[in-house]
């Protein structure tokens, strides 16, 4: 199963804190981490194991975007900062509405991520 992560600068260090509550779960299940590059650098600081694609503003929204469309991901977390501006939010957007075309669960704060993260570990381990 692999999962994709993204986080806005100011929501980096949520993500990281989000993964910590899941270490258990990621370190038995065989659940794939994919993240554009700033993000995958913080969560691989944090020791966990995740594959980096590109900055998002220099096109990593994009590459996950294409694994979403050729339905390589079981779910988006997008951490967004809705209150700062982004100069790559047409990627942003793109990202968006590709997941709601091929039907992957996007979740974009961290309770709706929680939630999503917990069904999608209990049907993987089959709890």
């Amino acid at each position: 199963m692999k999962i994709a992560l993204i986080a806005h600068d100011g929501k980096k260090a949520d993500m990281v804190h989000f993964l910590i509550g899941f270490k258990d779960q990621l370190n038995h299940a065989e659940i794939e981490l994919v993240a554009t590059g700033t993000t995958g650098s913080h969560i691989e600081r944090a020791g966990f194991k995740v594959q980096k694609l590109l900055s998002g503003p220099l096109g990593g929204d994009a590459q996950i975007a294409s694994l979403a469309a050729q339905k390589e991901l079981k779910m988006v977390i997008f951490f967004r900062d809705p209150l700062d501006k982004h100069p790559h939010e047409p990627d942003v957007q793109m990202l968006m509405r590709i997941c709601d075309v091929h039907n992957i669960p996007l979740a974009t704060n961290p309770a709706a991520a929680n939630l999503m993260f917990q069904q999608l570990t209990k049907d993987f381990n089959g709890n």
